[in-house]
């Protein structure tokens, strides 16, 4: 790592809208915007909310994101910076404060990256660049799950980064670049690539990796021709690689905004009121003549392609990245046990997901009953959903990649179940998070209605769930079998790991 000694506090100057006039000394990285100080945390060294591109203000909240002004001195990066606009999200009985933060912190300069990098310095160490989930609505890195300390302990450089969010990211907008939260996710990387070394990293070795909208962001970017290069490995945990929306269903979402559709008419819309109008967004029928919503109508917000990212990559996008990608076993019990919806659950219920998911909904419920004969209707409407949002996209995504791609496939199931919620939770959509940052022993994420339930998780889980993450970083592989378009293997993680064989198979072909 490349660091200067530590200034005199007395004469050295901070820069940069978060700066003080005073701080302690800690360490100082120089990069090609200007020199930044962070924090010495026992072993690990974090540098928080240093900007990657401009602040988007104006008509530029719907722009590209621009290169950030250099500065004079040494910012100070100290302290968590502002996030996207947002509005304040909750989850019925389960607290998801450590996923989805505080919510909206106020300001401008919000398109930053934290960095989280060994204290003992170090060159050539692996790289991990993470995209938070949240809807696209939601979601920053001052949540609490997304502390990159373990992976900075354990060798790798870990960058967390801001991106636009609701209206400024995702809207499909005339006069404007669709797409540009991703757009903004591809910015960062090349912040990574000019930047990393100074903090220790290998810019040539790069694993972009997120979770559930952030997962589908990254996919996203496999299918982004500019993005080639930036990155040599990819994990997408619950994500889709058929989450985007067409053109159609996006112009539905711009049309009920109801403020006239270009760019000039927004720019003067203050950010509190664009926050406030997405929050009315979410009932929008984005089903179509050809195409259902692949978000069930959890968000009005989604990539906008003409081509979804698996069958791009099938195409040959992306041919040389090395590829992770899985699901939980009970995603959609995330979007039922907490608001009480689950033990209630119906054959209506049952009937409705599979009318809203499936051009056959008939045949999808026979599919799963046969496949899962003695469920509830809650099991079966939770396995539906967990599909329509994310496994069938997953598959699809994992399927294109092993046909196509020069490099690796893998593909895991996480099927440890959470005990929150007097045990109802189970292998719910986003449980495997605080195994991957190495955190599921933090109190915050323990206990009746905390995301893993009383008591604390398996510690040898959390521990190989951690260290196979960061094997796939350094290596490109996880330690299983590849996936491929025969036998499909996938490794199930449970308090014991198991590799099977196209576990869904019947599910899978329902959905092909």
């Amino acid at each position: 790592m490349t660091r200067h000694p530590d200034p005199d506090p007395t004469t050295a100057h901070d820069a940069g809208p978060a700066a003080t006039t005073a701080r302690s000394a800690g360490p100082v990285v120089t990069t090609a915007q200007g020199a930044v100080r962070g924090l010495r945390r026992g072993e690990t060294l974090a540098f928080l909310n240093i900007p990657y591109a401009a602040p988007p203000r104006g008509a530029g909240r719907f722009a590209p994101p621009q290169p950030h002004e250099p500065w004079q001195g040494i910012r100070d990066a100290t302290v968590p910076g502002p996030t996207a606009p947002q509005a304040e999200r909750r989850l019925g009985a389960l607290d998801m404060s450590p996923y989805f933060g505080a919510g909206w912190s106020p300001g401008e300069d919000y398109l930053t990256v934290n960095v989280f990098a060994p204290a003992t310095g170090g060159d050539g160490l692996p790289v991990m660049v993470f995209v938070h989930g949240g809807g696209f609505v939601a979601g920053s890195t001052r949540a609490g799950l997304y502390d990159g300390s373990a992976f900075a302990r354990d060798g790798v450089v870990l960058v967390t980064l801001s991106y636009r969010l609701g209206i400024a990211g995702f809207l499909d907008l005339p006069g404007a670049p669709a797409n540009r939260g991703l757009l903004d996710v591809v910015a960062a990387l090349r912040w990574v690539r000019e930047n990393v070394s100074a903090f220790g990293g290998d810019p040539h070795n790069v694993t972009l990796f997120g979770q559930s909208a952030g997962a589908t962001t990254a996919g996203g970017v496999l299918a982004t021709p500019e993005a080639a290069g930036l990155f040599r490995r990819a994990i997408l945990q619950s994500g889709s690689g058929l989450g985007a929306f067409t053109g159609e269903q996006a112009a539905r979402v711009t049309r009920a905004v109801g403020i006239e559709p270009h760019v000039d008419a927004f720019a003067a819309v203050p950010d509190a009121q664009l926050v406030e109008t997405a929050s009315r967004l979410a009932g929008v029928d984005l089903r179509t003549a050809t195409h259902h919503d692949p978000l069930l109508g959890l968000s009005p917000f989604s990539l906008v392609l003409d081509t979804q990212p698996a069958e791009a990559v099938g195409a040959g996008l992306a041919a040389d990245v090395d590829l992770l990608v899985g699901t939980n076993s009970e995603e959609g019990n995330l979007y039922l046990v907490p608001v009480g919806t689950y033990a209630g659950s119906s054959a209506a219920d049952v009937d409705a997901t599979a009318e809203r998911s499936h051009p056959d909904p008939a045949r999808l419920v026979e599919t799963y009953r046969a496949s899962r004969p003695g469920a509830s209707y809650a099991q079966l409407r939770s396995a539906l959903m967990t599909d329509a949002l994310f496994g069938a996209g997953s598959r699809a995504l994992a399927g294109a990649h092993a046909a196509h791609a020069e490099s690796a496939t893998y593909a895991y199931e996480f099927a440890w179940r959470s005990p929150a919620l007097d045990g109802e939770l189970g292998a719910a959509h986003a449980v495997e998070l605080p195994f991957v940052f190495g955190l599921a022993d933090q109190p915050a994420l323990n206990g009746p209605r905390a995301l893993l339930g009383p008591g604390r998780p398996p510690a040898d889980l959390a521990d190989r769930v951690h260290a196979t993450w960061i094997r796939f970083a350094r290596t490109g592989d996880p330690g299983w079998e590849p996936y491929d378009t025969d036998r499909r293997s996938t490794m199930r993680i449970d308090t014991e790991w198991t590799q099977v064989g196209d576990p869904r198979s019947r599910e899978r072909k329902v959905w092909d």
